[in-house]
């Protein structure tokens, strides 16, 4: 679609954010020990997967040392990993890892983004650089025009994709309280899922285990499968 490959370029060339910009540049410049061998994106980073998804994925932003050095979102560190694991499980990634930009992943039927996407200090974005972003996620909704399910990971993740679907449609976002495995009709075709985020803190204290991420996106795909019967 040239309109997404438009719209990649412009995030791509963001600079909206003075402290992200200086943050992102910072952490490309100096590297972690482990990469200093490699060259960082250290740019805003685009979302990417399947045009025609029927699953929309939509994280908080891109990790320092993950997205941007690798220049894709959930790729290179070990959130990326544990995400694809999970789409692999249920049918929507070719391989269970996402390493580097060209490590052979495909998405199917499903479409990654975030509501920020330069990598935040502390993973912490300001709310004025969550609003800075979402015109970007706004225009992803009116582009990916299959995407009948929604799945938000985390609080901040899903006050932000609700924000940006409030603008879209011009109305107010029904009220939601975060719970993982959520689930809120947003209208007549589209449902919102939801999920704890699949940070360090999360996987590894067992607040959310690779089951419990399965179960989301299995019933992901029970939606996605009712609304367009015999389809994908």
């Amino acid at each position: 679609m040239q309109d997404l490959e438009r719209l990649r370029q412009e995030v791509i060339t963001c600079r909206r954010c003075p402290r992200l910009v200086e943050y992102r540049e910072r952490v490309a410049a100096l590297k972690r020990r482990a990469y200093r061998d490699e060259v960082y994106w250290g740019r805003p980073v685009p979302g990417w997967g399947d045009l025609r998804a029927r699953l929309l994925v939509v994280g908080l932003a891109p990790a320092a040392h993950g997205g941007n050095r690798t220049g894709r979102i959930f790729t290179g560190d070990a959130s990326g990993n544990f995400l694809m694991a999970a789409l692999h499980a249920t049918g929507f990634a070719n391989q269970p890892y996402s390493l580097h930009r060209d490590d052979g992943l495909v998405l199917r039927d499903v479409y990654i983004t975030a509501v920020v996407r330069c990598a935040p200090p502390g993973n912490r974005p300001r709310p004025d650089e969550i609003a800075h972003c979402r015109p970007f996620l706004v225009r992803e909704l009116q582009l990916l025009t299959d995407v009948r399910v929604v799945l938000t990971l985390g609080q901040i993740a899903t006050q932000g994709f609700l924000a940006a679907w409030s603008a879209w449609r011009s109305r107010r976002p029904p009220r939601v309280r975060f719970q993982h495995g959520g689930e809120v009709p947003l209208d007549e075709t589209r449902t919102l899922l939801m999920s704890y985020h699949p940070s360090r803190q999360n996987t590894q204290t067992g607040r959310l285990t690779l089951p419990m991420l399965r179960a989301v996106l299995e019933r992901a795909r029970e939606i996605t499968r009712r609304s367009a019967p015999g389809s994908r």
